[in-house]
């Protein structure tokens, strides 16, 4: 396990009924062919070793020796393997009948857990043959295959050298119920939880079982295996499909196709889980009642089959897309709706600069208005030109708020920051950091004090990766009464925008495209030949991978080694190992430098799971120090 990547299997064999020794030689073939594939953990069906569908043939002492001599084969082929396998089969103890996962280890079964809720319905009547587990506190040794092996239901099986890798099991039905034992058991500590499962097919049924999983494993914040039955068992009256799930925190990571068997792998992430799992307040650990069961387990790295989108704010289908983007309008339209009519205001100002995140800004500003059934003339939107303005710009600004129908205006600040270069003995030759930020903060005034002759609230345009990167002037674009698009990366602004384009007609839609056609910029120095001369890109790096970095530093609480691992599987071919690494040390250090700046943020809606607000999801001291983080890179 590297970087907390563990490599999880289900596996479905082809089931001969009621010949344990054939499904033993066809378990053994598919735990070989798992491991050499470098699977950690294998998971096989319910009662795979004797097949489900045995009925009163589990009556049957024949078929029970059978089971047992079957799985001791198992154990004793397995043996070598550096992987864990779990594989079902009936167990009699003390007068009873139990339908058991066996986990077995380097030649060992390390514990039988029993099913605990026995269907007694028509469909499946195990209840005939089999006897619930021992309720929850049973935990003892028991004689099996010559020697004592654990059994109960409140077993945990735990690495010694990867903690997170405990695994906890449950069995079918046993997932169905009201209070599954997961539940426990992942307040016990159980990571990786495991479902041999005998699931029959009827129509329907896949989809409420893929999403049942999927639940189970976002509840339990959890990697769950679901390894289901498939050909071989009895077809006398029901057909069993080989539907295995393994999923991660609410996420379908891997999906057998139905009717098809065979291997199904997936990399969980544990240290995601874990993370997860601290910054859970409702996630509180179970007193430590449970029978713990260690193992040992060597390092291995394989390589990662998992795929991580290089737009991970921005959904890959494009139906789900749009849908993601009309609901996120919808969401910063009735933030900043609710805001206007909780404080009685029937206007707005913003600042039009013909980009993407003021045009965003105007999106949402119009939905607001249309939403609360104002006039659009109510929004006031202020084009300020000044030394880095260029005709493209300016001519866009005008064409967007004239097709909205908004309020347009233009307010020439050139002389205003002339004069203020004059007050503070500024050259206006000197194009550093003063002559940029006098023109952003000028601009904010004029939106200010226009707010108060016309009674109302400045909108602001700033984004979310801006704010990671502190790419915005402390008291300019930085402050407004609300910002609206202060949880938005820049990835999805443009996709934001793109919708809304492909959603309209004529001039609008060609002045949106031409917008998004524009070089991101915030156009605070001279134009070259008439051009944008000042691309923000070239300076702080491409966005697409800062919001790359960010959502797995500020969300998961990546180490900077493993998001450099990930961004190089995502963009291969579209940048080098030392690119990418060089644009990582540059969020890391403004991320930590720029706090400052996010600490005294104006309200804004949230929209995303990955927000900077000091009031909510990131609260962090403006002076920490970036040192470790870099040093991690190294």
């Amino acid at each position: 396990m590297k970087d907390g990547f563990l490599k999880l299997c289900c596996a479905t064999p082809e089931v001969s009924v009621a010949n344990p020794q054939k499904n033993a030689a066809e378990i053994i073939r598919l735990a070989k062919e798992a491991a050499a594939d470098g699977a950690a953990l294998a998971v096989f069906p319910e009662l795979c070793i004797t097949g489900y569908t045995c009925g009163d043939l589990f009556l049957s002492g024949t078929l029970l020796r059978g089971a047992e001599e079957a799985l001791a084969l198992v154990a004793k082929e397995c043996a070598e393997l550096p992987m864990l396998l779990v594989a079902g089969l009936p167990v009699a103890f003390e007068g009873k009948l139990y339908n058991c996962a066996a986990l077995v280890y380097q030649g060992r079964v390390l514990g039988l857990v029993p099913k605990q809720n026995i269907p007694n319905y028509t469909e499946f009547y195990e209840a005939r043959h089999f006897s619930p587990g021992p309720s929850w506190p049973f935990r003892k040794m028991i004689p099996f295959l010559g020697g004592d092996v654990f059994f109960g239901p409140k077993l945990l099986f735990e690495c010694e050298d990867f903690p997170e890798f405990t695994i906890g099991i449950e069995l079918c039905e046993d997932l169905w119920v009201v209070n599954p034992p997961s539940n426990a058991l992942a307040l016990g500590g159980a990571m990786v939880l495991i479902n041999p499962s005998a699931s029959n097919e009827v129509v329907g049924k896949a989809a409420f079982r893929r999403n049942l999983v999927a639940m189970q494993s976002a509840k339990t914040i959890s990697a769950y295996l679901y390894a289901s039955a498939g050909f071989g068992e009895s077809s006398q009256d029901l057909v069993f499909a080989g539907h295995n799930l393994l999923c991660e925190n609410g996420s379908v990571l891997s999906e057998s196709k139905r009717f098809s068997g065979g291997l199904s792998f997936a990399d969980a992430d544990l240290y995601r889980l874990k993370h997860e799992r601290a910054r859970t307040s409702t996630f509180v650990p179970a007193q430590d009642d449970f029978l713990r069961i260690p193992f040992r387990m060597e390092r291995r790295e394989t390589a990662l089959s998992r795929a991580f989108p290089r737009l991970p704010f921005v959904p890959d289908e494009p139906s789900e897309r749009r849908a993601r983007c009309e609901e996120i309008l919808d969401m910063q339209a009735a933030g900043l709706a609710t805001r206007l009519h909780a404080i009685g205001m029937r206007d707005v100002t913003l600042g039009l600069s013909g980009g993407l995140d003021s045009t965003l800004a105007l999106i949402v500003a119009v939905r607001a208005f249309d939403r609360l059934s104002l006039p659009r003339k109510g929004i006031h939107a202020l084009t300020m030109p000044c030394f880095g303005t260029t005709a493209r710009t300016r001519s866009n600004a005008e064409l967007l708020a004239l097709a909205y129908g908004a309020d347009f205006r233009e307010i020439n600040i050139s002389k205003s920051v002339l004069a203020h270069f004059d007050d503070i003995g500024q050259s206006p030759d000197l194009h550093d950091l003063t002559y940029e930020n006098a023109q952003a903060r000028e601009r904010t005034q004029v939106l200010m004090d226009m707010a108060n002759k016309l009674n109302a609230l400045v909108v602001g345009t700033g984004d979310l990766s801006e704010l990671a990167l502190g790419w915005a002037t402390y008291n300019g674009d930085h402050m407004a009464m609300y910002g609206v698009n202060a949880s938005i990366p820049k990835t999805l602004v443009r996709h934001l925008v793109a919708f809304e384009a492909e959603g309209s007609q004529g001039p609008l839609a060609a002045c949106l495209l031409d917008i998004l056609a524009t070089p991101v910029s915030p156009e605070l120095l001279p134009p070259k030949d008439g051009l944008i001369a000042q691309k923000t890109e070239d300076i702080v790096g491409p966005y697409e991978l800062h919001d790359f970095f960010l959502y797995y530093f500020a969300r998961f609480g990546m180490e900077p080694q493993k998001i450099l691992r990930l961004a190089k599987l995502a963009f291969e071919g579209a940048y080098e190992e030392e690119t990418i690494k060089k644009w990582l040390k540059t969020f890391l250090r403004r991320f930590f430098s720029q706090q400052f700046k996010r600490s005294c943020l104006p309200d804004g809606p949230k929209v995303g799971t990955v927000t900077l607000s000091p009031r909510g999801d990131w609260r962090m001291p403006s002076d920490a120090s970036s040192a470790l983080w870099l040093q991690g890179l190294e």
